[in-house]
């Protein structure tokens, strides 16, 4: 293609890059559902309250219905004036409300003896779930701090016959030590757990992303073919007149020379559309290509980066899908990333089964994180660090899902020195009909 098309492809190229190293941020968690919650909460409340009342159990019956007007109070504020967005700081505002008004009704019902008093790490889990750390941290540190207050000020709750219930003061000690034990670990293993849920939608968005483009650069073979065809009519139309006017403007040398002029702009258009037109139609055409030119082509964007890329490939046709030239691509860019002076990629073809092995004379995958490799976001780089998503962890992720999608197996080790990536394809999954996607239609005779 021509300088023009390079350059146009090399700027989408970056963009899709600076989308696959910047996602879109999760949305936080909407203020609905912070109602909806607490609907449940409240009709909990109110059923607790109603069965203490019918057990005879006393306690401060105005304050404690107060409390769970105030939520009722909230939630119709905030179905009446819904906010246009929810922010995080509107969040953190809403579950703290609900910290401060569980612990506070948690104070006047007994506190540690109050056996409700663990729907206290409510607010912290959610938090956790749908805010960052800092703001989590901070949630947290107030639970732990309103936790202690309410035992230290906690009204108790009394029999039918006016006997004080008390819990003896080792099990009172205990219970605080449960609940604050349960923030740390609610709070934690919430937050664990949607960080990692988090990281892998990001990678599987940049699969997708990164599988798009790849199918996008080959696409647009297909409209450069397409142009190429449509566009050689008027260009031989162009080329006519103009030689024709040279033949009749022989008494007019400036004219002719103009004329002349023309028809080559002509002819050098139509050659190069004649290039264009060959690469478009095998890009949009070839399905089916020999394995060792699917491994060049994956191989080309890297092979004049510094160290050799050296391809023996055995003689097979495959399947030339998008998809796992991008995989293969990734591999090899990370094989040339980290090699010395040399890359090699060798194939191995029995009846039932393709390998392609890709080794570098690099140091080799660190041994603590061999186990891990195919997980996204394996590195923490900061971000001024990272530079693009390859950088991350996600190249390699996105090469083993794109790759698995494709039947193939992989597995990553160290071999003396460099590391070494093999992909195994049962062969059924990735041969191809033995046949030129662009070959010559057969001479008809008789």
């Amino acid at each position: 293609m021509g300088p023009r098309m390079t350059e146009l492809s090399d700027a989408q190229g970056r963009m899709w890059d600076h989308d696959l190293a910047n996602p879109p941020p999760p949305e936080p968690i909407r203020i609905r559902t912070l109602v909806l919650l607490r609907w449940f909460a409240i009709g909990g409340q109110l059923a607790a309250v109603v069965v203490a009342w019918f057990m005879g159990i006393g306690f401060v019956k105005t304050p404690v219905l107060l409390l769970i007007a105030a939520s009722v109070a909230m939630n119709l504020w905030l179905f009446l004036r819904p906010p246009k967005r929810t922010s995080p700081g509107r969040a953190v505002a809403q579950l703290s409300f609900d910290l401060v008004q569980i612990s506070t009704l948690m104070a006047l019902t007994g506190g540690m003896a109050n056996p409700f008093a663990l729907l206290v790490l409510a607010p912290v889990t959610i938090a956790a779930a749908s805010l960052n750390a800092r703001q989590t941290l901070a949630l947290g540190l107030a639970t732990v701090a309103l936790i202690t207050l309410a035992a230290m000020l906690a009204l108790p709750l009394r029999e039918p016959d006016g006997t004080v219930l008390r819990m003896a003061p080792i099990l009172a000690l205990g219970h605080w030590v449960a609940l604050v034990i349960g923030v740390v670990f609610f709070a934690g293993y919430a937050h664990r757990v949607t960080a990692e849920l988090s990281a892998t939608s990001n990678a599987l968005f940049a699969t997708q992303m990164a599988l798009s483009r790849e199918q996008r650069l080959q696409h647009l073979g297909g409209v450069v073919a397409a142009a190429a065809h449509e566009m050689g009519t008027p260009l031989a139309t162009i080329k006519l007149i103009a030689a024709e006017l040279a033949d009749e403007l022989q008494d007019r040398p400036d004219l002719r020379e103009d004329a002349i002029a023309l028809r080559h702009a002509a002819d050098r258009c139509a050659q190069i559309l004649r290039s264009m037109g060959r690469a478009g139609k095998d890009d949009l055409h070839m399905r089916a290509a020999p394995l060792q030119a699917v491994l060049e082509d994956a191989a080309a964007p890297h092979a004049a980066r510094g160290p050799e890329v050296e391809i023996a490939a055995d003689d097979l046709v495959i399947r030339r899908d998008p998809a796992i030239i991008h995989a293969l691509r990734n591999l090899i860019q990370n094989a040339v990333d980290f090699a010395a002076s040399r890359v090699v990629i060798d194939t191995d073809l029995t009846a039932s089964s393709l390998t392609v092995t890709v080794r570098d004379d690099g140091p080799g995958f660190p041994s603590a994180l061999l186990s891990r490799i195919g997980v996204p976001y394996l590195s923490r780089r900061t971000e001024a660090q990272r530079g693009s998503y390859e950088g991350m962890g996600l190249g390699l992720f996105i090469a083993k899902t794109l790759l698995e999608r494709s039947g193939a197996r992989l597995s990553f080790a160290n071999g003396g020195p460099g590391a070494i990536v093999s992909v195994r394809w049962p062969i059924e999954r990735i041969e191809a009909e033995d046949r030129l996607a662009l070959s010559q239609n057969p001479t008809i005779s008789g």
